[in-house]
């Protein structure tokens, strides 16, 4: 049974260790002193100095290199339209326009991909740094350069350098921006020019975020030191294939042909690759927890590129076909759930040719990454494309036996390769590391962590292990380290006609694996799930750690492209991806994943458009945009039923009861109802799963009295409990309160005495034995909770109160000083929406209601008439903290609006307020 937990009151310090570097936490107080004496001063920090750094948009410009003069239109909202006659022009421009408003951005991303994190900011990212080296980003990102992919994309990205490189020629740091004059008072820091392994290396950063179950592998293993097999499998429901559908519903594997498609038979599907979630690590893995508890803080310390560090990191996607719109052709809908980030980690930009051609192939707009050319996101005169994160399990942990210079590989201690990297550090010296790789090219990630050598060489395994010797290590085995085509399939993704083309780009996707939708002019729709995902031998699936000293443990190679899932054209009319489950396993032969989303944002977005179709109606565009704002509640619908019917003796918890009746499940910003209930969840989880989870997972600073377990370090005798306190993130902490926990929660309604129920009384509130005792001690405490951060009138609660969101420089505002907070940063806003919801405004139960991740963008795609398509940011074009369109869209974005995105020549020339033009 779980173990019985009591809450402590007490708060045990942070790590300063882990604090020092985690997340960019990039100040000194000299750099605060400065920057403060330099704003009383008056002189350097005027007006027209922090202005200096603003892109000129009017005029004329003269760049040598181009072959003939770029057009660049923007909107009112600073959103460039580009006009060249040749590629190289088009791409060019691209990279001077994106430098123009984000090259701070930029740069910072390139030194965070290459591991030069510190000679920006000093010896606070040394850590940082030592990491991303060990994996090796930029290394993989140079092989992709010189190896693999094509002379076109080659000689795309030399031109969008060339692009970079003329907007900062003859430029200091003062004049790039205003981040840069900060950095200066304490560092002689100089921008160095743009390469196209710069571009290539955020690929890397964009596939880390989007790396699948790896967070998962790790929390399974660490709750082996509280949990057994049975409470552990609790955690991880199957997929509820019943009830929520699977992205593609038509066609399946071939077992004959050995491809995917309408037809097929596929007598073994399920059982030719992959095992049972959990058989893969039958010896080696008891000492795990250790390790990876070690490996985590690690993981908590990186910077945080697009997402949450894996978690938490969702999408919504959808493409309805003409027969059931009111255009009579296809609308495509996506929002990309990321972490907030200011500015946006999307730069909104249309790159067109004068005229299509071989000399210049692309007339497309849609969402770019500030830093790399093309677009990721969009659509051209053809086809739209949309994206939401598969989830397909393209990482493996390797518990590695160490024996000397080498480790334990099929019986023969095998030698590692080392590299040596120098650091270097700004105000301090260089720091050299050796990184150790596998002959398979799997790093070392043990050497980057003290705690993991230390722990390495007193864990405890069971017999079937080798002995200790010097202690093990843990290995990564992942796609994204070796080198791939993805800046290939972008370029062919923005030309293609057809969706014999996209498939053909798609193949080229093989690093991150993402859900594709389509649809184009011609009423086709469509999806195909690209990617270089794993295949392994029988017994191995990718949930927990593996014991690298097993050959068979390696992995046995890929899935083909004619094997991977695909749907065109399917006859309900619409698809929908929202990181659910890509295949019925009945239909498939291998395990893309044992970790899917579970589908409740799926499901609703799916019988939102069902029930539209069922109606008799006609999907508009702001149909689908209605869709995406959808805050309906999933969990509500199954306990507000059960927590009305509660007994409730205090007035003022029932008056909180009260607020659920005839509440229609909708997390409105201004509902009541939507905090109260949100309130009882967090308790119901934190209650019946989170105090009796590992330290590892808990909140850091939550401290528990536990009983003794084998890992939690020593007691002094006779004791039966001991004080834990929590090690993880507030924001990457368990029960994240995500639809998985939904699904727990759903799997033990039924079961009233579930062990799970039982909690002991703590202080003033009483124990509970059974489910509505639990329910009931939830109500209770999320009301006193609420009075204290909302107060004793319930007339005066509401979700936004407690929702909201903060924007935050990813730099220099991410800590402490008021005055570059105030100048950085921005917020908060009340938010409507929730976890799990299509509105996704994400907050995670163990941590609070704040908001972590967001629809970093929203789009919908009028296939009939592209000028009436639709889109928004969540921040703006400029990374400039002052200038006007640092954050110009986030209200339009907090309010649900989307702007017009015009596409052909009239209408962008309609919307343009002011032009540039590029001249050579």
């Amino acid at each position: 049974m779980p173990p019985n937990t009591t809450a402590s009151t007490g708060q045990q310090p942070g790590k300063s260790g882990r604090k020092k570097g985690r997340k960019l936490r990039l100040l000194v107080l000299v750099l605060v002193l400065a920057v403060v004496a330099g704003v009383a001063g008056g002189a350097y920090w005027s007006i027209s100095t922090v202005r200096a750094s603003f892109p000129q948009t009017k005029g004329s410009i003269t760049i040598k290199g181009l072959s003939g003069p770029v057009d660049v239109k923007r909107d009112g909202y600073g959103i460039p339209q580009i006009y060249a006659s040749s590629d190289e022009d088009l791409f060019m421009a691209q990279g001077f326009v994106q430098a123009q408003d984000r090259f701070w951005e930029m740069d910072v991303r390139r030194h965070m991909t290459s591991g030069r994190l510190s000679e920006m900011f000093g010896k606070s990212q040394v850590d940082s740094d030592e990491f991303l080296r060990t994996l090796g980003w930029d290394r993989i990102a140079k092989q992709e350069y010189d190896k693999t992919l094509s002379a076109s994309t080659k000689k795309y990205l030399q031109a969008y350098a060339a692009g970079v490189n003329a907007y900062l020629d003859g430029k200091d740091g003062e004049d790039i921006s205003l981040e840069y004059a900060a950095l200066g008072f304490t560092n002689d820091y100089k921008p160095q020019k743009w390469t196209p392994v710069d571009s290539v290396a955020w690929l890397k950063a964009m596939a880390w975020d989007l790396r699948g179950n790896m967070q998962d592998e790790i929390d399974r293993a660490l709750m082996t030191s509280r949990l057994g097999p049975k409470e552990i499998a609790d955690l991880y429901p199957q997929y509820p294939y019943d009830r929520n559908k699977t992205i593609v519903q038509a066609g399946q594997y071939d077992e004959a042909t050995k491809t995917f498609g309408p037809t097929g038979s596929a007598s073994s599907a399920g059982s030719s690759a992959g095992g049972t979630a959990g058989t893969g690590t039958s010896s080696g893995t008891a000492g795990l927890q250790s390790q990876l508890s070690g490996l985590q803080e690690v993981l908590d310390d990186l910077p945080t590129a697009v997402g949450v560090n894996g978690n938490g990191i969702g999408s919504n996607s959808w493409v309805v076909a003409g027969k059931y719109t009111i255009t009579g052709k296809p609308l495509l809908a996506n929002d990309p759930h990321l972490s907030a980030s200011l500015p946006s980690v999307w730069y909104q930009m249309g790159l067109h040719c004068r005229s299509v051609s071989s000399k210049c192939q692309y007339d497309v707009s849609g969402y770019t990454f500030a830093g790399m050319p093309g677009v990721v996101i969009g659509h051209n005169q053809n086809i739209s494309w949309g994206m939401t994160n598969s989830g397909a399990d393209v990482t493996d942990l390797y518990l590695e036996k160490l024996s000397g210079d080498g480790y334990l590989y099929g019986g023969k201690t095998v030698p590692f390769t080392s590299r040596e990297e120098t650091i270097k550090v700004a105000g301090d010296s260089p720091k050299k590391i050796v990184v150790r790789e596998t002959k398979d090219g799997m790093p070392l990630l043990s050497d980057r962590s003290d705690e993991l050598v230390k722990v390495g060489r007193k864990a405890t395994v069971d017999a079937a292990a080798p002995d200790r010797g010097d202690g093990y290590g843990i290995a990564l085995r992942w796609t994204a380290l070796d080198p791939g085509t993805t800046m290939d399939a972008v370029f062919a993704m923005d030309r293609a006609k057809d969706w014999t083309d996209f498939r053909a780009a798609a193949a080229l996707f093989d690093v991150p694996s993402q859900n594709l939708i389509y649809a184009d002019t011609e009423n086709h729709i469509g999806y195909t799930l690209p990617g270089k995902i794993p295949t392994r031998a029988q017994g191995y699936d990718g949930s927990v750690p593996v014991p690298g000293w097993e050959p068979r443990s390696r992995w046995t190679g890929y899935i083909d492209d004619d094997e991977l899932p695909y749907e065109y054209d399917p006859a309900r009319g619409y698809i929908v991806t929202a990181n659910q489950a890509v295949v019925d396993k009945a239909k498939y032969p291998y395990t893309l994943t044992t970790d899917w989303g579970y589908g409740a944002r799926s499901q609703r977005i799916t019988d939102l458009i069902q029930s539209k179709i069922d109606g008799g109606g006609k999907i508009s565009t702001d149909d689908m945009r209605q869709m995406q704002l959808d805050d309906s509640s999933e969990i509500a619908k199954l306990l507000v039923p059960k927590l009305l019917k509660i007994d409730i003796d205090d007035k003022d918890v029932r008056e909180a009861q009260e607020l659920l009746e005839g509440w229609d499940y909708t997390q409105t910003a201004d509902s009541a109802a939507a905090a109260y209930f949100n309130s009882v969840w967090r308790n119901i989880l934190k209650l019946a799963f989170g105090n009796k989870l590992p330290k590892e997972l808990r909140v850091e600073g939550q401290c528990l009295w536990v009983e003794k377990a084998d890992t939690t370090g020593p007691v002094d005798e006779g004791e039966s409990k001991v004080r834990e306190c929590g090690e993880r993130d507030a924001d990457q902490a368990q029960p994240d309160g995500g639809d998985r926990w939904f699904e727990v929660v759903r799997s033990l309604m039924d079961d009233e005495d579930s062990d799970w129920w039982k909690t002991p009384s703590s202080g003033a509130r009483p124990s509970a034995d059974n489910r509505d005792e639990l329910f009931r001690r939830a109500m209770i405490d999320a009301r006193w909770e609420l009075t204290a951060k909302l107060g004793k009138d319930i007339d005066t609660w509401n979700w936004g109160r407690l929702h909201r969101l903060f924007l935050k420089n990813q730099t220099l505002g991410t800590e402490g000083p008021g005055f570059l907070q105030y100048a950085l940063n921005r917020g908060p806003w009340k938010l409507s929406g929730g976890e799990a919801t299509v509105n996704a405004s994400g907050w995670n139960a163990a941590g609070g209601y704040g908001v972590v991740w967001v629809p970093s963008m929203r789009m919908v795609v009028n296939l009939g008439d592209l000028d009436k398509s639709k889109w928004i940011n969540l921040t703006g074009a400029s990374g400039h903290a002052y200038n006007a369109h640092y954050t110009d869209q986030t209200d339009k974005w907090a309010d649900g609006e989307l702007l017009d995105w015009s596409f052909t020549d009239g209408a962008v020339d309609e919307s343009t307020s002011d032009t540039l033009v590029l001249k050579p």
